[in-house]
């Protein structure tokens, strides 16, 4: 017996599945995060980009609705929305789910193989259709909510390194976004909160391309990037999340909440730097770097075994500073002197982002990263 009184279902998939926060609240414990009918709401991606919509939240064009089974209805919409486009599963998230179509040829094969792979992957067969853009960044605003009708949020984080729509790299405060769109874009996702009667702590995605956001999703939980926000705000997102399942009202304002400084989180997984071929076996070896402004969240160790079944994330290390070229500075002395033998990692990848001219720049595209693999794949 543990006399536990609530749940807390970390970042994982039990965190979005509103059946099972339902059935934690009628067990009689209090499930940390959202009411399930938020959940449901806001894990129905078609429904989310209704209810933001409506909430005065620009959402991505494309279909209003799940893609119809009538073809010609579907060949017709593409051509209204203009290739490329994107299929994406209703039900999906964490980057699964999803297929790019260039050309008419292509489209009905893709969305019934989307369909098949979104029924199988979350018991939901429904697919949409959004326009594909070409040189986005992705930005997300960070919220909390009470259920007293409070709702704040703790700025944005830029999440655009990524690869197969799964983030590498992400970094508060967004590089070369004029503060006037992300306090607009920041205002406005409070507002939804506010709206959807939100409860806990969430994420509001977007894609950010031509001075305009456009919204993609909703995560209803605590992100695998909070630290970032944490180290640049002093605001620890598990202890209001906590409180707020106490039905405590947020102890602070929207003008109380203060950004310094800046952080980046790199996150480690188990797999080959070169193919991203997930890499599970035993890890021999582990040392985890510290420092000032280093912080390391990881569930492993030495002799750990890494399984084949889950995600290859294992671990992730934050770096802060008073200036985005310290953060990234103290990151690369920590990835250095970081140890994880026995198993593949991504930490070389990392290495070498930290000294790409276009990363340190800042700004760069959610495509960038493959398309920089791909021009050195064929030597151009």
């Amino acid at each position: 017996m543990t006399d536990a009184q609530a749940v807390h279902p970390g970042y994982g998939f039990l965190s979005e599945n509103a059946d099972f926060a339902e059935k934690v609240e009628k067990s009689g414990f209090v499930f940390i995060g959202p009411r399930p009918e938020t959940i449901r709401l806001m894990g129905d991606k078609v429904n989310a980009k209704v209810a933001m919509t409506k909430a005065g939240v620009r959402c991505v064009p494309g279909s209003e609705a799940a893609l119809p089974d009538d073809t010609t209805e579907v060949i017709r919409l593409a051509r209204e929305v203009k290739y490329p486009v994107i299929i994406k599963a209703a039900g999906g998230g964490g980057g699964r789910g999803m297929r790019v179509v260039h050309t008419e040829a292509a489209l009905l094969p893709a969305v019934s193989l989307t369909k098949a792979e979104a029924s199988a992957a979350f018991g939901n067969p429904m697919v949409y259709m959004e326009k594909y853009l070409d040189n986005p960044r992705h930005i997300e605003i960070q919220v909390l909510a009470d259920e007293h009708k409070n709702a704040i949020y703790l700025f944005e984080r830029d999440c655009s390194m990524q690869r197969r729509h799964q983030k590498i790299i992400e970094e508060a405060p967004a590089p070369d976004i004029a503060p006037r769109l992300l306090s607009r874009i920041g205002e406005r996702a409070v507002e939804a909160c506010r709206k959807l009667e939100y409860r806990g702590a969430g994420t509001f995605e977007f894609l950010f391309q031509d001075g305009e956001f456009y919204f993609i999703e909703m995560n209803t939980r605590i992100q695998v990037e909070h630290p970032v926000t944490e180290l640049i705000t002093g605001i620890d997102l598990v202890q209001q999340q906590l409180r707020v399942a106490a039905g405590q009202k947020l102890a602070f304002r929207q003008r109380d909440i203060v950004r310094r400084g800046h952080a980046i989180e790199c996150r480690i997984n188990a797999e080959d730097p070169e193919t991203f071929v997930p890499s599970p076996g035993r890890i021999t070896s582990y040392h985890a770097p510290g420092g000032p402004g280093i912080r390391v969240d990881s569930h492993v160790y030495q002799n750990y075994l890494v399984p084949p079944h889950y995600d290859s994330l294992v671990g992730k290390v934050i770096a802060y500073g008073d200036t985005r070229e310290q953060a990234i500075a103290r990151m690369r002395i920590a990835l250095s002197e970081m140890v994880v033998e026995g198993i593949k990692t991504n930490i070389s990848l990392h290495q070498e982002l930290l000294l790409d001219d276009a990363f340190l720049r800042g700004g760069t595209s959610i495509h960038y990263l493959e398309q920089r693999m791909a021009k050195r794949k064929t030597g151009a």
